[in-house]
């Protein structure tokens, strides 16, 4: 157990936490949520120590082991792949240096001896003789190959470093998990394997991710941050997410009787229970919807864009064919005789193994890079809006926000570009902001500006939702489903592309597949997964 009392933080005169109080119990898993600038990760390092509070205090119970999710990808560059793993226990790969050192001792005291054997009852009791067997067993578990396993972790590749201090933070049963963003730069079969294995673990977790499918496939409770408070709610991500848009709309409704509002929360319980209680998604460890009871859930602070594309024009019945498109870089064959037909109001998400193989593509059919062989063919009638991965070219001038989107608009009215600015949540001062000076998120959303100015009929995306917020991603997901015309694009957002898409194509060294079905039956069908294994073997 880990207990926050009275917990305030403050920089100056800004208050990020006012006297916060929570309870984080074992068995359950906690997903923190808040705007940016909410404190999230702040309120994590609190949580681990690495942090002070202005005032309050964080006690965890005596004897109780805390493993963090490490950030610094550099950190362990010059150990082993499984040392590093088995570094997540202290202790253990403590007894386990001392004890080498002792026995590698030329001459060996009594001293010695009675440290070496008080060492090896200890190494015992913490199951210290299964340490590397489980460590390997995970890492192969997460993708790590047996060959790379006494690697130096400096010769891994930036995904396998990530899978590498993921398996050290999970490594030998801590009994407190904290872990921000897990999912990042992770495949979808290692998200996969993380889901099953923390909806198992018995002890406690805290967990920050922008992945909602994520979110509710391991989450027991959610701790929203907001109004610098922390309140905690039972249930998972989408269950928070509907309770929170139903209080804001009976807020917007101050004079709907209460009892009109108990029944309408009561109605929304009972229809979330049981659609939910048959979803691959729930905990079913916890089973916790069959206890959900209603919080009173306040309006948030948070803001959610206005994200809506329209069609200057609609399209015509061809829309694009492709033919035996061919790519490779300075690593090797990216994808070869991909051939594919798109239909008009397709939603097609592509995936690879090799995330820069898609990236590849995308530039391709944006006329932004040559292909090796093959060649690609639009309908007269298509007007194509392209959001690239690497938009850094787009943002190297000194304009602010309008005259950065001015250039991309017939209409030059300052009025009129604000209006767009506005709906990405860009207002009064910061759209005079130096577009060279924006961050990850901010460039994204002048991105999505540009594209909505456009009126394209075909959109190419290419992570959308990188550096956003849940509630842009939420936006940005409601107007896909919406959008009447075509769309390409990839995400690492499982619920994105489960909702939107209704074919997928993956590419690979070895060709294509295309199916007409939705992410989640790809995933699970068996006969897609031995094609899928050809792609790349």
């Amino acid at each position: 157990m880990i207990t926050v009392s009275n917990v305030s933080l403050q920089y100056g005169k800004r208050i990020l936490f006012d006297e916060v109080n929570v309870k984080f119990t074992p068995g359950n898993c906690y997903g923190l949520i808040g705007a940016n600038g909410a404190g999230k990760s702040t309120f994590m390092k609190i949580l681990s120590g690495e942090i002070d509070p202005t005032k309050g205090q964080v006690n965890i119970l005596p004897g109780m082991r805390l493993s963090v999710l490490k950030q610094n990808h550099f950190e362990y560059n010059e150990y082993t792949v499984l040392d590093t793993v088995i570094m997540g226990n202290k202790r253990l790969f403590q007894i386990m240096k001392e004890k080498d050192a002792i026995y590698a001792k030329e001459n060996f005291s009594d001293e010695d001896g009675v440290k070496a054997s008080e060492l090896e009852a200890e190494f015992a009791e913490m199951n210290g003789w299964d340490a590397e067997s489980n460590a390997a067993t995970m890492l192969t578990n997460m993708g790590i190959k047996p060959e790379n396993h006494y690697s130096l972790v400096k010769d891994l590749s930036g995904k396998d470093k990530v899978k590498v201090l993921l398996a050290q933070a999970l490594f030998g049963n801590p009994d407190i998990l904290l872990l921000d963003e897990p999912t990042n730069d992770l495949d979808v079969e290692t998200i996969t394997w993380l889901e099953n294995f923390l909806a198992d673990f018995e002890n406690t977790v805290v967990v920050i991710s922008h992945d909602r499918h994520f979110l509710d496939a391991v989450c027991t409770h959610i701790c929203d941050i907001d109004f610098n408070k922390l309140s905690t709610y039972t249930g998972n991500y989408s269950f928070w997410y509907q309770m929170s848009q139903l209080a804001l709309k009976q807020r917007a409704d101050q004079n709907k009787k209460m009892e009109d509002k108990r029944a309408e929360l009561q109605d929304f319980v009972r229809r979330f229970s049981a659609n939910a209680s048959k979803s691959r998604q729930a905990t079913s460890r916890k089973k916790l919807l069959d206890k959900l009871v209603i919080d009173e859930i306040p309006a948030s602070t948070r803001r959610y864009p206005g994200i809506i594309f329209k069609q200057e024009r609609d399209a015509g019945d061809q829309i694009l064919l492709v033919e035996g498109l061919k790519k490779s870089n300075n690593n090797g064959l990216l994808f070869k005789d991909v051939n594919f037909n798109i239909n008009k109001g397709d939603k097609v998400a592509f995936i690879s193994k090799n995330q820069l193989s898609v990236s590849a593509l995308f530039n391709i059919l944006a006329d932004e890079e040559k292909a090796d062989a093959g060649k690609y063919t639009f309908g007269t009638t298509i007007y194509k809006a392209h959001l690239p991965n690497e938009n850094a070219h787009f943002f190297q001038s000194d304009l602010n926000l309008i005259d950065w989107l001015r250039q991309f608009s017939k209409e030059k009215d300052e009025t009129y570009i604000r209006g767009f600015l506005g709906k990405m949540l860009f207002s009064g001062e910061e759209v005079l902001k130096k577009c060279s000076v924006l961050s990850g998120g901010e460039k994204v959303r002048c991105m999505t500006s540009r594209m909505m100015l456009l009126n394209p009929n075909l959109l190419i995306l290419d992570e959308p939702t990188n550096h956003l917020d849940l509630e842009s991603i939420i936006s940005y997901n409601d107007a896909l489903k919406d959008y009447p015309g075509t769309i390409l694009f990839t995400s690492h957002d499982h619920e994105l592309v489960q909702t939107v898409a209704k074919r997928i194509i993956e590419i690979g060294p070895n060709g294509f597949i295309d199916k007409s079905c939705t992410y989640d039956e790809y995933l699970e069908n068996d006969s897609f997964k031995s094609q899928r294994e050809k792609l790349y073997n």
